[in-house]
């Protein structure tokens, strides 16, 4: 129909000609190579305003990623290319060792990371940036700002601060170093004898990260883990399968990933496992994607993890970055990987266009009166276990729901949530110093923050702000708690309203080994709630 289309507009335009006129045109070209050419030197030799030759072959290179139907797929120029590393695999990077964000116009520092020019220079999480070396930061973007933060370790940049409650600017001069952000910002032991580990990124020190967590909690008497991977979107592959190893025996099956037109590369444990039998429970949600999925997918496959939560993202493809020359690189999808049982966990809403890229198995195309319907596989004891669209937990639990009341008030203030975040974190930067660790928020915070939200205009009721009063002083906790005595604190404080990790607790408790966790699961027929 399309071809139609266009051939009956190409009548239309010729009917003129068919009255008295010729035009005579070359033979199409079947060569991409001189078609690109020619149209290169006609925009050179003709167009109003041509650009010079590397910038067109530099837009015509990203074009060209841009149609291969790949979502996936990108040029980096050697900057950005810098800050796809550092933000997205995070891998070491030289600065000053603060996490910024842009509030309202300030630039304010959100975090400061352990031993770091930052922490030693005495840099506090409030603290708003005036001025790097001798430019202000007024007006410049998050990325301009931070930009001229990072440089070659051992270089020096001079930093002017506005501190609260400080009437004089705080000038510091900063000799920055090579910064490393923890994939694993702390660990903990809860009821006793669980070790607990948030993994937040797979950055080139997760598995090291991992292994020494797993390592000191089980050195304090930990008999049991939990391995929280909610809201971790991935990272490096080579982390996740150095990550799976810390709990196999040599030998089991990690992963495999299909490639075009080459043979499955299978990847297999080749250490002893740091934490022997101890029981495992995984977290997942749907944010837990790529990398952690293929964390979760594996100890799942092999019984070894009870895995708890909701349903992960999704995200089975394997991309390849290329370094180029000039420091240039390109990332583009290269495979998907497979848990060890053989499924794919990536979902319909990911799937590249073209199927035939890589080779599916005809059970993940199975269609249910119209709709996807997803394979099953099982795993080593036969147990029932799904494939084709994330991690699906062996104990499905949604997180807590809020009240009427504080959804009401959350609908209301979600169009300003940056004003609603500002408010909130000026309000919790206000009474930091003056807690103890066992604080309880009182109704003058409370107050302080409602006078901060009509002074940004947020449109948010008093009646609106009242009935919503337990997630306002539950907000007030966490962020007060955060910022006087760190995120370690502020999971303390969360801890009795999440409701996975309380059933993590729960299971461990009543089950002693792995083999018993899993059949809590099963008896329980949890699935689905």
């Amino acid at each position: 129909m399309a071809r139609r289309r266009f051939l009956a507009s190409s009548i239309v335009i010729g009917l003129p000609l068919l009255l008295g006129a010729f035009l005579l045109q070359a033979k199409p070209s079947g060569d991409g190579a001189r078609l690109f050419s020619q149209v290169l030197q006609r925009i050179e030799e003709s167009a109003v305003d041509s650009l010079a030759r590397a910038a067109i072959y530099e837009r015509a290179a990203r074009g060209l990623l841009k149609n291969l139907n790949d979502p996936y797929a990108d040029l980096y120029s050697p900057e950005e290319l810098a800050s796809f590393q550092r933000n997205t695999l995070r891998n070491n990077y030289g600065g000053v060792g603060m996490q910024i964000e842009n509030q309202e116009g300030a630039i304010i520092v959100a975090r400061v990371f352990p031993h770091t020019p930052g922490e030693q220079g005495g840099v506090l999480a409030g603290d708003r940036i005036l001025f790097v070396d001798s430019a202000a930061v007024t007006g410049l973007r998050l990325d301009e700002v931070s930009s001229k933060l990072l440089g070659t370790p051992g270089t020096e940049v001079k930093v002017t601060f506005q501190r609260p409650g400080v009437t004089e600017p705080i000038k510091t001069t900063f000799k920055r170093a090579v910064i490393r952000v923890p994939a694993v910002p702390y660990a903990l032991m809860l009821d006793g004898s669980v070790g607990y580990i948030p993994l937040q990124s797979f950055n080139e020190s997760a598995s090291g990260d991992v292994e020494q967590s797993l390592a000191a909690l089980k050195a304090k008497g930990a008999k049991a883990f939990v391995l929280d991977v909610r809201g971790n979107g991935g990272g490096s592959l080579d982390q996740a399968l150095e990550i799976s190893n810390l709990f196999f025996r040599p030998g089991h099956e990690l992963a495999s990933v299909r490639h075009r037109g080459r043979n499955p590369e299978v990847y297999r444990a080749t250490r002893q496992s740091v934490v022997d039998s101890m029981p495992i429970v995984v977290l997942v949600d749907g944010a837990s994607a790529s990398a952690s999925e293929i964390v979760a997918g594996s100890l799942q496959d092999h019984d070894r993890a009870l895995v708890i939560g909701t349903t992960s993202f999704g995200k089975g493809l394997v991309q390849t970055l290329f370094p180029l020359e000039g420091g240039w690189a390109m990332k583009i999808t290269t495979g998907k990987w497979y848990t060890p049982s053989g499924r794919s966990i990536q979902a319909e809403h990911d799937r590249l266009g073209d199927e035939r890229f890589v080779e599916f198995a005809e059970d993940e195309r199975a269609a249910d009166s119209g709709s996807r319907k997803r394979p099953i596989f099982k795993s080593d004891a036969g147990r029932t276990i799904l494939g084709g669209g994330g991690v699906t937990p062996d104990v499905v639990i949604t997180p807590d729901t809020l009240s009427t009341p504080e959804r009401e008030l959350f609908r209301a203030y979600s169009p300003q949530g940056s004003q609603w975040y500002v408010a909130l974190y000026g309000t919790a930067l206000e009474y930091k110093s003056k807690v103890k660790s066992d604080f309880a928020v009182q109704p003058e915070w409370r107050e302080a923050f409602w006078k901060r939200l009509q002074a940004a205009k947020v449109t948010v009721t008093r009646s609106q702000f009242d009935a919503g009063s337990t997630l306002v002083t539950r907000s007030l906790e966490q962020f007060t708690a955060r910022l006087a005595f760190g995120d370690s604190a502020s999971f303390r404080r969360a801890m009795p309203n999440d409701r996975q990790l309380r059933t993590a607790l729960d299971y461990l408790k009543r089950g002693g080994t792995q083999r018993q966790l899993l059949a809590l699961a099963a008896e329980a027929g949890t699935k689905g709630n």
